[in-house]
């Protein structure tokens, strides 16, 4: 099978060509690795597949990407790097190979409108030329199948941190499901705009990468929302510091530390969620070998895999999008010339996996644990009690560690028994040492809200929630790992009773990230990660986030603030 693939969301006007003995790409395993021996084309001499790029980067004059100046570069480029393409797939064909390619394949989105249009017009165009199916591939998609691809992996958490986006996504029951994501800006625009503030040519990722080796940590606003990030208020608080007179060289130290911390986190959190025990990485921004290190270490320390594909194929390619345009091939998933319009705004969970079987789902949760690795601790299960320690992470600096340790052990343990005091079942916190940043709780419940998901337990999840936020707190957290279910044995007395013991029986844990506020905004981003968390690990989580919805309007007094705020945060994504 050979593909023509062809790339230029913004800044890559770029073509390629994938060709794999494998039909059946979807299970073919790559054992190559960052150290491995390359052929002249580039590929791992231990691969049985080859890849030609060829690639003309926009490079702007000053500032970041200017889309009209970028849908002129593509214009002039993407007919040359096509047709270098063409003569490479005729070389590869032979004098028998016609045509030198069985479908052409495009990046249909997310980017830039006119860059996208310039290329479908390309694709469509080289189709109708030789007579082949077109493939519309998401481009973050092929980010992220490009690494499961050649890690050989089976079904990996992903990380993409790009410079437009920034999330982290799981396989399930048929779509990649965003786990995380940021609330505001991608990762590599945030730290263009910190470069762009100090006078710094685009790209700024590389230049911050470089002064950050030189400098000492300055500390940022470190910003974690359950499973979402926020970047806002790190770039702001970095431009302030260098206006303030801090040494660029310790700023650019100080964002590194904070903005990949913040991302290495939510991948824990994520492979915690899941049960999974594979990393992967994807997007621009993970060409950083500080990002890189700080995953790798992070996946040693909880006994997890990681694979981070070489950088040409981290940075925009159309060699992703021609090795997902396989797969997509192979499962008959191509697309009429008629229907193929791009979608600037294409979001990763649109897309139907056609080239995955629904058993293959992230989920690889383990039942009975007696210790348990979470995302930020290791939990060790007794008889009566449980025993919580942050132990430090090695990925972070150690100031910025030391700092998140003791504050979380000390609002978990302040809003634990807070949340009791209002009608909440809570474990009770039977011994407390900040400074080694362990807890001892009461062991309660049988299973996490994960093995015991239907619509009586996940609504009464949302009904304390309302009671906590009407308190004037946030859990933080609320995924359906942070709940403990015991068993509903109330039946005797009729439903009412039933109801009330279900209540007593459904125990909200790990209020690490939680805090003190009023604001609706921060109450709903409570249930929207509870809803990300069911769309990780559910097989029906509308019905089950709709169960929750309804019992916090009954519990809550200003449910209408709360929901109107939930809906500007979830088209806040940055794929809307």
């Amino acid at each position: 099978m050979r593909i023509l693939g062809i790339e230029g969301t913004a800044w890559a006007a770029s073509a390629a060509v994938f060709e794999t003995d494998s039909v059946a790409v979807s299970n073919a395993r790559q054992n190559a690795s960052s150290d491995d021996a390359f052929e002249p084309d580039g590929l791992p001499s231990t691969s049985d597949d080859h890849v030609f790029i060829e690639t003309d980067a926009y490079q702007p004059d000053s500032g970041g990407i200017h889309p009209r100046e970028a849908a002129e570069h593509m214009g002039e480029a993407i007919p040359r790097v096509v047709e270098t393409a063409i003569d490479h797939a005729r070389e590869r064909a032979g004098e028998d190979g016609d045509p030198p390619f069985d479908a052409v394949a495009f990046s249909r989105g997310p980017g830039l409108g006119p860059c996208l249009r310039i290329v479908a017009t390309a694709a469509r165009a080289v189709a109708q030329r030789f007579d082949v199916p077109l493939v519309g591939v998401n481009h973050m998609v092929a980010h992220l199948e490009v690494g499961r691809h050649r890690s050989g992996f089976d079904s990996p958490v992903c990380l993409n941190a790009s410079g437009a986006n920034a999330h982290v996504l799981g396989y399930r029951n048929g779509r990649y499901r965003v786990l995380g994501e940021t609330m505001d800006t991608g990762a590599g625009n945030a730290i263009d705009k910190f470069t762009r503030h100090i006078g710094w040519q685009h790209p700024g990722g590389p230049k911050v990468e470089q002064h950050a080796r030189e400098g000492e940590y300055h500390p940022l606003p470190y910003v974690v929302k359950g499973m979402d990030f926020s970047f806002s208020g790190v770039m702001s608080a970095a431009k302030q510091a260098v206006d303030d007179g801090v040494p660029v060289d310790d700023v650019c130290r100080g964002l590194e530390e904070t903005v990949f911390g913040m991302l290495t986190e939510v991948s824990e959190r994520a492979l915690s969620l899941t049960g999974a025990d594979e990393l992967v990485l994807g997007g621009g921004v993970g060409q950083n070998e500080r990002l890189q290190g700080m995953l790798g270490e992070m996946c040693d320390q909880r006994g997890a895999s990681f694979y981070a594909p070489e950088n040409r194929f981290l940075r925009d390619n159309a060699g992703m999008i021609a090795m997902l345009g396989a797969k997509m091939y192979a499962a008959g998933d191509t697309v009429a010339i008629e229907a193929s319009a791009i979608d600037s705004n294409f979001r990763p969970d649109e897309v139907p996996v056609t080239w995955r079987g629904p058993d293959e789902s992230v989920d690889r949760r383990d039942r009975g644990e007696t210790e348990v690795q979470g995302a930020e601790a290791t939990v060790t299960v007794e008889a009566d009690r449980v025993v919580k320690a942050r132990t430090p992470r090695s990925y972070r600096h150690p100031a910025l560690d030391e700092r998140l340790r003791t504050e979380r052990t000390r609002q978990e343990v302040r809003l634990t028994s807070e949340a009791r005091k209002h009608g909440v079942p809570t474990p009770l916190v039977l011994d407390v040492d900040p400074v080694e940043a362990r807890i001892v709780f009461q062991r309660v419940g049988e299973a996490d809200l994960r093995e015991r998901l239907n619509a009586d337990t996940v609504g009464t999840v949302g009904g304390h929630l309302a009671r906590i936020h009407d308190a004037g707190f946030v859990h933080g957290d609320p995924t359906t790992r942070n709940v403990r279910v015991a068993p509903d044995d109330a039946t005797r007395n009729g439903r009412a009773e039933s109801e009330a013991t279900r209540e007593r029986s459904v125990f909200l844990i790990d209020f690490g990230l939680g805090y003190y506020t009023d604001e609706p905004e921060d109450h709903a981003m409570d249930l929207h990660v509870l809803a990300q968390s069911l769309a990780g690990t559910a097989d029906d989580p509308g019905a089950l986030f709709e169960a929750a919805c309804g019992a916090y309007r009954a519990a809550s007094g200003h449910a209408d603030a709360v929901f109107d705020s939930l809906a500007d945060i979830e088209g806040r994504g940055r794929y809307q």
